[in-house]
């Protein structure tokens, strides 16, 4: 990268259940006036706001930054599916590194609604006609919710192909579990075991049960970027750097593949990961702390795959060997990820920029993994788009 990229500051809310929650101007702005005293510095100085969320009406980026200043900025506004909080990251250091701007707050939140997630609009097309066709032939189960039968279909396929267990995906949710009890912003901090995930309610017979599945949640989360001039003259911290960055969406293999793991992103997954290693020189064995797009049980373990941390088919062997959690090769969602933390859809990339930029300042308390200095984030929307940013501690 031609500027180098700074997160000089992050912030954010604690994440509840719908119906817990304040409202998104004030989820949004809280967010945003943590980052800020993070970073130490006031709203005046940021020249660009990326406001991301899914469920609301136009210039809601406005209405919540509004709170923290009125000065006359841009403000952006994003909606990019799940990856809308890493798509407005995206775009901030896109603006840093081109020399567009030297101080940029990307923000995002969301105030959900209890249950599966649906679609707003009925009088016209949905951006998931063509996926619901394909998953219709791959898989059947058109009763079954949208998300669910996207994401459990894909971990149907790693069963068949692999011979993957269900007690596969319920040590990952019992991992997840284990790490949210030292997250104070967690919505689910209590601990589970596999036993426990297995006799929660199942949702689809040999598939998937309840505890598998990510919570509906409302939150916020925010970061200031700047370049690393602007941060040596005015005395920001400069020890966590953005090293690489790709978004990538749909090729034809998502459809024409027949495989229920492309069309929920595997291929853009590997292409982002593989765009990042090249950029930065870092390969995945050399990460040591990753937060990735567990907003089902079953994507944690193919996304394992698909970020390369383990080969193709080698997720149970990974999980089994405990190679995805401390004292493992690669610690996975220390913030208890979107299943237990939560997955406020427009706060979630950022959320995880929280987290790992705390990892790598050494600020993540019993959550810290020791001496991390490399981190990885993947952030996956379907529809689709998939962010994966590389993270390092400066020198």
């Amino acid at each position: 990268m031609d500027n180098k990229v700074i997160v000089a500051g992050v912030g954010m809310t604690k994440f509840v259940k719908p119906g817990d929650n304040e409202a998104y101007p004030e989820m949004g702005a809280k967010a945003v006036s943590q980052a800020l005293e993070d970073a130490g510095i006031s709203y005046e100085r940021v020249q660009q706001a990326y406001a991301g969320y899914v469920y609301g009406d136009s210039t809601c980026g406005q209405r919540a930054v509004y709170d923290v200043g009125m000065t006359g900025i841009p403000v952006i506004n994003v909606n990019n599916n799940c990856s809308t909080g890493s798509t407005a990251l995206f775009l901030a250091r896109q603006a840093i590194e081109s020399g567009a701007a030297e101080c940029v707050l990307a923000v995002g939140f969301e105030q959900m609604r209890p249950g599966a997630l649906t679609s707003v609009f009925e009088d016209r097309p949905s951006p998931f006609d063509p996926f619901d066709e394909k998953c219709d032939e791959l898989v059947g189960n058109a009763e079954i919710p949208l998300a669910l039968r996207y994401f459990g279909g894909a971990g149907l396929h790693h069963m068949q192909r692999y011979g993957t267990t269900l007690e596969d995906f319920a040590r990952v949710r019992a991992k997840a579990s284990r790490h949210a009890k030292n997250n104070p912003l967690a919505l689910f901090r209590k601990e589970v075991t596999p036993g426990d995930v297995l006799q929660s309610p199942v949702m689809w017979p040999g598939v998937m049960t309840r505890l598998m599945a990510c919570p509906p949640t409302c939150g916020g989360a925010a970061a200031i970027l700047v370049s690393e001039d602007f941060a040596r003259a005015n005395g920001l911290r400069a020890d966590v750097v953005i090293a690489g960055q790709a978004m990538t969406t749909d090729t034809p293999s998502t459809f024409d593949s027949g495989d229920m793991m492309r069309l929920v992103g595997y291929d853009m997954t590997a292409s982002a990961s593989a765009q990042v290693y090249e950029q930065t020189g870092v390969g995945p064995e050399d990460l040591d702390v990753v937060e990735l797009h567990d907003c089902f049980a079953h994507n944690e373990l193919i996304t394992y795959e698909g970020l390369g941390l383990c080969p193709e088919g080698d997720a149970p062997k990974f999980i089994a060997d405990e190679d995805n959690t401390y004292g493992g090769k690669v610690v996975t969602n220390p913030s208890g990820g979107l299943l237990s933390k939560g997955h406020p859809l427009g706060a979630t990339g950022l959320a995880q920029c929280y987290e790992l930029t705390n990892q790598l300042r050494g600020t993540a308390r019993e959550r810290q993994v020791d001496g991390a200095r490399t981190a990885l984030q993947h952030n996956l929307g379907l529809g689709g788009a998939c962010v994966v940013t590389m993270y390092q501690r400066a020198a």
